[in-house]
C-alpha cells in the first residue's frame, strides 16, 4: 500500500471537523484545569491540520474553540480555587495550585500584580510556568470572579493567537500535514522547556551566590 493510497482513506475534511473542534476544545479545556495536557502543542497541531484544509474559515475556527476552552478552563479553575479561599479548610484545588507555584515565582506574581493590575494575566498566559503563580496571586488578593474574566478573556486570545502563528510557521514549512504537526510540536517545546532551564540556571546561581556570600561573611567575622 502506497501512501497515496493511506491518505485517499483518510476521512474527509467535514468528519475531521467534526470529531477535531470537539477533540480541540476538550483538550484544551482539560489542559486548563489539570497539567495532563500540553495544550500549547495541541492547539499548534490544530493549526497545522486547519492550514492544510481547502475548507474556509478552518484556522479561525481553530483560534475561537482553543481561545474559547482556554477562557472556560481558567474560569473553572478559578470558580474552584475561590472555593478554597473562602473556606476555613481551604480545597484541594486550592492547595493544588499552591503546589504547582513556586514561592518565588508567586511573589513576583504578586509584586506584578500590584503594580499591572489584570494586565499581568495577558502576559501570564504566554510565559511557560507563569499561569498559575499569577491565577494563585489574584485568587489570595481575592479579586472578584468578574474583574479576573475581563483580565483573562484577552489573556486566552492572545495565547491562542500565539500558538495558531507556530502552528502556521511550522505548517508552511513543509508540504505534508505530518511534517508540519511536527515541527510546531517541537518549537513550543522549544520555547516551554527553554525559559524553564533558563529560570532554574539562574536560581542555582543565586543560591551559589548566596552561599559563597555568607561562607565569605562568616570568616570575615
Amino acid at each position: 500500500m502506497t501512501l497515496q493510497d493511506v491518505v485517499g482513506q483518510l476521512p474527509p475534511e467535514s468528519t475531521q471537523q467534526a470529531v477535531g473542534y470537539p477533540s480541540l476544545f476538550l483538550l484544551v479545556a482539560l489542559g486548563a484545569l489539570v497539567p495532563v495536557v500540553p495544550t500549547g502543542a495541541v492547539v499548534s497541531s490544530a493549526a497545522v491540520v486547519a492550514l492544510h484544509q481547502t475548507a474556509p474559515f478552518s484556522m479561525v475556527f481553530v483560534f475561537l474553540v482553543a481561545a474559547s476552552a482556554a477562557f472556560l478552563g481558567d474560569i473553572t479553575l478559578y470558580w474552584l480555587g475561590r472555593r478554597g479561599v473562602g473556606s476555613k479548610n481551604g480545597s484541594t484545588w486550592l492547595e493544588a495550585l499552591r503546589q504547582r507555584a513556586a514561592p518565588d515565582r508567586l511573589a513576583q506574581a504578586q509584586q506584578r500584580l500590584d503594580e499591572h493590575g489584570v494586565a499581568v494575566l495577558v502576559l501570564s498566559r504566554l510565559v511557560p510556568a507563569g499561569r498559575i503563580p499569577v491565577m494563585l496571586a489574584c485568587l489570595l488578593a481575592r479579586m472578584p470572579m468578574a474583574r479576573f474574566a475581563r483580565g483573562d478573556a484577552p489573556a486566552c486570545l492572545t495565547w491562542a493567537a500565539t500558538y495558531g502563528l507556530i502552528g502556521i510557521l511550522g505548517g508552511s514549512l513543509f508540504a505534508e500535514p505530518w511534517q508540519g504537526v511536527l515541527a510546531a510540536v517541537g518549537l513550543t517545546l522549544l520555547l516551554s522547556v527553554v525559559p524553564a532551564l533558563w529560570h532554574r540556571l539562574r536560581g542555582h546561581r543565586g543560591r551559589r551566590g548566596n552561599r559563597g556570600n555568607s561562607s565569605s561573611g562568616g570568616q570575615h567575622a
